[in-house]
């Protein structure tokens, strides 16, 4: 595998474990501030973010690549309002999005064609969590001033379940 490439794949197991370490400080936030649906929400994408994670281990040790873990960062945002965690996990989901491409474009670079085929589904996954931050914004732009609106949007994050990632 190409050096560039490894290093790249290899980093992203830390940017997706940081990525759980944010979602679960935003589920913190939720929390305290007695929104527990939208807590829920976010303690899942916390999993899911794990288990991207994962999914960039098993690729490594697929390849006989080493894993090589890095210290996970501490999350930094502070909150004075419910729309505040929303608004940074779409810029966060973009930022990750940008992350992907550039493990994409450095695989056709040296036409690794398993790695772009690998990286596909991360591709396809970003484009419905951009999509999925940006409505709750939207949402939460939308009702989140109206008590029972809100309650209703809680409401709904609370019937979220967890499921593993499709292969």
């Amino acid at each position: 595998m190409d050096k560039k490439v490894y290093e790249l794949l290899n980093d992203q197991i830390n940017k997706e474990l940081y990525s759980a370490y944010l979602y679960m400080d935003f589920a913190n936030y939720y929390e305290y501030e007695g929104l527990s649906g939208f807590a829920n929400w976010y303690m899942i994408q916390a999993q899911e973010e794990r288990d991207h994670a994962l999914k960039f281990i098993a690729y490594l040790q697929e390849n006989s690549q080493k894993i090589q873990l890095k210290a996970i960062d501490q999350p930094n945002k502070t909150f004075t309002d419910f729309i505040g965690p929303l608004e940074a996990a779409l810029e966060h989901e973009k930022y990750v999005t940008s992350l992907i491409n550039d493990i994409y474009s450095a695989a056709a670079d040296v036409k690794d064609y398993r790695t772009m085929q690998f990286l596909e589904w991360f591709i396809e996954e970003q484009g419905e969590e951009e999509d999925t931050a940006d409505t709750m914004v939207t949402r939460m732009k939308l009702f989140g001033g109206d008590a029972k609106a809100l309650y209703d949007l809680d409401q709904e994050c609370a019937s979220r379940s967890y499921s593993a990632p499709a292969e």
